[in-house]
């Protein structure tokens, strides 16, 4: 608990002169003033995150973590499990849906083993790998906790870790995502509890069950929150009893990443999960936090209202894998092109409102 204890500690409230000092840039710039809507908002805050009142973003990540899940033995999900490190090497490869969006807004991807139910083998040092297993996936959530609490703390720890690693290699924006069958039982039931929504309210069709499927799915969930009786007071204890290795891996990132005053994209629902997670910890953590996406996933809502937050857009998207993040990175990153680069009046010689 010492390093999440440290973590929780160092983060701090947002640079206000930092963000009074990019508004007073804005209302300079050749444009009315807020015609750029919510891209004038997000430079203001990327200010208030960083410190700096014209924030430039060079080194983009997106951090992809994987986990699997014991409960998938109870027919929650249209994939069988054998896809997660089928997927994890397609991630490694180069050929998943998020590795063409990275590279398309110029983002680098690192891919994370918390918990796969096999070793995942690379056969030379990877840049873009990093083993952090905790176990060879989670247990079955209906038959008692999900995971051991220390392993819901080193989950934690290990993200820390991470975004701390990929900061001295010169990161400063990280996004979020996601992979591991039967992680969407998880975030639902961590939804469930945490926001006080019904079960069905915020348990969708993950992979694409069918309404038999999916009312086996709400069931289990119901089952496991039952048999484990997570403490409300203890964010630790609800990943502990009903959550995922990825899940406290992708909340280590965030409240990592707050503590070092870098801005975090998150994705769909399961890292809307995570960001749960990180705000019962430390409710700072939502000021760096920017919602990329409303998901397809029918939770995702309850999880954006709860912390307060609006997504930047809503593009019907539902695959995980940090595909949303690395988008609303790209927004991210225009929004303070357009603060750095975009001339003032005075510069480009043109009148201002009368």
């Amino acid at each position: 608990m010492g390093k999440i204890k440290e973590t929780i500690e160092e983060i701090r409230a947002l640079d206000e002169a930092a963000m009074e000092s990019a508004r007073a840039r804005q209302d300079t710039l050749t444009k009315p003033q807020h015609s750029l809507g919510i891209l004038e908002d997000i430079s203001v805050k990327i200010a208030g995150i960083t410190g700096d009142f014209i924030p430039e973003l060079n080194d983009k990540v997106i951090i992809t973590m994987a986990g699997d899940h014991g409960i998938t033995e109870e027919g929650v999900s249209a994939y069988p499990k054998e896809v997660t490190p089928q997927m994890v090497y397609n991630f490694l490869r180069g050929g998943a849906g998020i590795n063409v969006l990275a590279r398309h807004v110029g983002a680098r991807v690192v891919v994370v083993d918390m918990g796969v139910a096999t070793d995942i083998e690379v056969k030379r040092a990877s840049a873009n790998f990093i083993n952090k297993k905790i176990a060879y996936g989670t247990a079955n959530m209906t038959k008692g906790p999900a995971m051991r609490y220390e392993e819901a703390v080193r989950s934690i720890e290990a993200g820390i870790d991470v975004l701390e690693h990929e900061i001295e290699k010169g990161a400063d924006i990280v996004g979020v995502g996601d992979m591991g069958i039967g992680n969407t039982t998880a975030s639902s039931a961590i939804v469930a509890f945490i926001t006080g929504e019904p079960v069905e309210l915020v348990t969708g069709r993950g992979t694409g069950l069918d309404d038999e499927g999916l009312e086996v799915k709400i069931k289990t969930i119901k089952s496991a929150l039952e048999v484990n009786n997570p403490d409300r007071e203890d964010a630790i204890d609800i990943l502990a009893k009903v959550g995922g290795f990825e899940i406290g891996g992708m909340a280590g990132v965030m409240l990592a990443a707050s503590a070092h005053r870098i801005p975090v994209v998150i994705d769909g629902f399961i890292s809307g999960a995570a960001a749960l997670i990180a705000y019962e910890l430390n409710p700072k953590i939502r000021d760096y936090l920017i919602a990329s996406h409303l998901s397809v996933e029918s939770g995702h809502r309850a999880v954006l209202e709860h912390l307060g937050m609006e997504p930047l857009f809503n593009l019907n998207m539902r695959l995980g894998e940090g595909t949303g993040a690395a988008l609303g990175i790209s927004l991210v990153d225009a929004s303070c092109k357009i603060l750095r680069e975009m001339a003032t009046f005075e510069e480009a010689g043109v009148s201002e409102k009368e």
